[in-house]
């Protein structure tokens, strides 16, 4: 039986691990930062020290006629963060976003097992494998300009362009446009109101986002504003 000194420090070692990951998710826009890995670390942590100690402190005697299974419970987390994970993974129009923070909640989740268990060796390596896949590796993936979010809102008039036309200037410039909100008057005014999220690189800035829209003809009111 350990000491509570040293599965106190298996959890705590697993809640670093885990804050450290969660660092470098901790840009703006993550579905899951700092807080939520280290959590998740630090309870999954916490259920491997539970799953392979609380039969030793359950009083049972050496004739006690008692089986435990202590994989059950460690078991059941690597199940149960499916639940989670899946939480962060969102459906935005054709692109699908958050599968990198799930697949980091799930990493994040195996570091806090391992550290739970006394293999705190393997959790830091694992944990600096998982800065190289999600830091050092991005740039393979396009992923050094990071992606600001905005509301956009378009009034459009006569002799306006077609609202797959504005969509595709967008993409033209690197934007990718989520699902839209159409509203068009059929009285005489005829006016066509579109509402949309719109990601940019930031390199790219939102002041060329707004030139394009403003070169369109027929556009006559344009708002973009921070997400709610």
């Amino acid at each position: 039986m350990l000491s509570h000194a040293v599965l106190i420090a298996r959890i705590a070692a697993g809640g670093a691990l885990g804050g450290v990951i969660g660092y470098e998710r901790r840009r703006p826009g993550r579905a899951a930062g700092l807080r939520t890995h280290l959590i998740v670390a630090m309870a999954a942590a916490t259920f491997m020290v539970v799953s392979s100690q609380f039969v030793y402190y359950q009083g049972y005697g050496k004739d006690d006629l008692v089986t435990v299974d202590t994989s059950r419970i460690a078991a059941s987390v690597v199940s149960g963060i499916g639940f989670l994970a899946g939480g962060a993974i969102l459906r935005s129009g054709p692109s699908v976003q958050g599968l990198t923070t799930a697949a980091g909640l799930w990493l994040v989740t195996a570091i806090g097992l391992c550290a739970g268990s006394g293999m705190l060796v393997e959790a830091v390596v694992v944990t600096g494998l998982g800065l190289v896949a999600l830091h050092l590796l991005r740039r393979f993936e396009g992923g050094n300009d990071p992606l600001v979010r905005r509301r956009v809102s378009v009034v459009l008039g006569d002799g306006a362009p077609a609202t797959s036309e504005l969509v595709a200037a967008i993409n033209g410039i690197g934007g990718i446009v989520g699902e839209l909100d159409y509203d068009k008057r059929l009285d005489d005014k005829k006016k066509v109101a579109v509402s949309f999220d719109v990601r940019l690189p930031a390199s790219v800035g939102f002041a060329k986002l707004i030139d394009v829209l403003e070169s369109r003809p027929g556009v006559r009111r344009i708002q973009v504003r921070a997400p709610s």
